[in-house]
């Protein structure tokens, strides 16, 4: 079993020899600039390794670079081998990364809250206090009021 430390270590190697190879070394117009490698994590023994990557562009682009990447892989796991030179190259798995749908669904809400203050604040805008400006006593006062 290997430290965490080789595993963050060699996560942070396949990122960046995965994106140079995406970027440089591979020919296929399905990946080119629409792939972005967000994150990398290796299992413990170091066998196993998720990639997580974002496209932009829509559906059918998404689907396009997921088949690239598919066909990409043994091309992209001899690289990382030849990089590492561990006794074993981990497999990898390439998953699509939420991070941007999450951030929308974020960002929705964060509206949803602002146009929700904004109608609190019109609302309140004009009110006045519901009782006496100052509604608590104060020293004296009840001697004041015998």
């Amino acid at each position: 079993m290997a430290d965490n430390a080789r595993a963050k270590k060699l996560a942070d190697l396949i990122r960046e020899v995965v994106a140079e190879k995406l970027l440089r070394g591979i020919k296929d117009p399905r990946l080119g600039t629409h792939v972005t490698i967000t994150d990398t994590r290796v299992t413990g023994d170091l066998r196993e390794a998720t990639v997580f990557y974002t496209v932009y562009g829509d559906d059918e682009e998404r689907a396009s670079a997921a088949a690239g990447l598919e066909s990409a892989k043994g091309i992209l796991r001899s690289a990382v081998g030849r990089a590492a030179g561990t006794k074993f190259t981990p497999t990898l798995t390439f998953v699509a990364d939420a991070l941007p749908e999450n951030a929308k669904t974020i960002e929705d809400l964060l509206d949803k809250a602002r146009a929700s203050d904004a109608q609190v604040r019109e609302a309140s805008s004009g009110a006045g206090f519901a009782g006496e400006a100052d509604p608590y006593k104060k020293p004296g006062e009840d001697e004041a009021a015998e």
